[in-house]
């Protein structure tokens, strides 16, 4: 299930903080205007999709500058960064918004993205089988869950698991063509797994009531507390909730990676992002090596034995993980954030040998 609060006045004032003023400039953390930022060398780009996501790097990572950037999302407009050059942008959710402002940020002339690590930090429905509420991922293959030919499920032939299939495949089980060439992106192996090696240890956010919602689990990992680990994302706009769902997303990773992807986090704009970073890429503009992407359970991706997908997907909220999941992105994400920028001579110029 594609995962978001709803509740609308805490997204709202959240947004609010996270965008700051919306003028032409840069302002300092005095209060006062400065002139607008031209090619800004920035070490570390967060990417967030909208207020709360972001906030969980504002609250700590300032004093901020905002710069504020042509074609952002009018809901956030500004680039936020600081002193040691960790910026965090928010582009909105979904593809469209998050495909638009990525391409708007890479081609500004606001910043020198040539050597800039780019850390995509978000919440998201978790497979139970892979994690539970709170935990945090870090992948290696982003994988679009919504490239795909649907049938309708009451339609679907004999024999066949899903109404799901590759487009210009005869079954379910076929790996497409890749026509789109946006379907499946491997990011770079080596990043993903220093991110993974400076984070496993920390100890994770939890909430009583995410207790209480993995508990309903009768196996681990989904009945066990958060932690570190290492595994993939499928991304598309419709947000979705149920077992068979979930079994098709898995299935649909390994058709798409050739059995090397494992689904565990659904969200919705990862392929969209980097798409625009490798359009962006195609002219120098970034390094698609220096692409990361975290994801944080905020709720399962399908009901629990006895509970109904309708259910799962409703009350999702009650399932208690999105203040963990939120806090989640800060706590698994900055040790590779501050690792990168402590020992810049190290990671400029590529990950390094450790």
């Amino acid at each position: 299930m594609m995962t978001r609060s709803l509740i609308a006045t805490a997204v709202l004032s959240l947004a609010a903080c996270a965008t700051g003023p919306s003028i032409a400039q840069d302002r300092g953390s005095d209060g006062l205007a400065e002139s607008n930022a031209q090619n800004r060398p920035v070490k570390v780009m967060i990417v967030t999709m909208f207020g709360p996501e972001g906030q969980a790097w504002l609250d700590r990572l300032g004093p901020w500058k905002t710069v504020a950037v042509p074609g952002l999302s009018p809901d956030y407009p500004n680039v936020n960064c600081n002193k040691q050059d960790v910026c965090v942008v928010t582009t909105g959710m979904g593809y469209a918004n998050a495909s638009a402002s990525i391409m708007a940020l890479t081609f500004s002339q606001r910043f020198d993205l040539r050597h800039t690590y780019f850390l995509i930090s978000g919440i998201a429905g978790v497979d139970p089988a892979r994690g539970t509420v709170g935990s945090a991922a870090w992948a290696k293959y982003l994988v679009d869950f919504g490239i795909q030919w649907e049938l309708d499920a009451r339609e679907i032939p004999a024999g066949w698991k899903t109404g799901y299939l590759g487009i210009n495949t005869k079954s379910p089980t076929e790996k497409p063509p890749l026509d789109y060439r946006n379907e499946v992106f491997q990011l770079n192996p080596k990043l993903a797994d220093a991110a993974f090696a400076l984070s496993r240890n920390v100890v994770l956010a939890d909430s009583a009531q995410a207790q209480v919602a993995r508990s309903k689990f009768g196996y681990a990992p989904a009945n066990q507390p958060p932690t570190v680990v290492q595994c993939d994302i499928a991304s598309g706009n419709t947000w979705w909730s149920g077992t068979l769902l979930g079994e098709r997303a898995r299935e649909w990773t390994k058709i798409l990676t050739d059995n090397k992807g494992v689904y565990c986090m659904t969200a919705q704009e990862d392929n969209a992002t980097f798409e625009a970073l490798k359009r962006a890429s195609s002219i120098k503009r970034v390094d698609l090596n220096r692409v990361a992407a975290l994801r944080t359970g905020s709720d399962f991706d399908r009901p629990y034995q006895g509970q109904t997908s309708a259910d799962n997907l409703l009350n999702y909220a009650d399932q208690g993980g999105f203040v963990p999941a939120t806090e989640n992105l800060y706590r698994a994400g900055n040790p590779l954030v501050q690792d990168i920028v402590t020992h810049w001579g190290e990671w400029r110029d590529g990950v390094p040998h450790r």
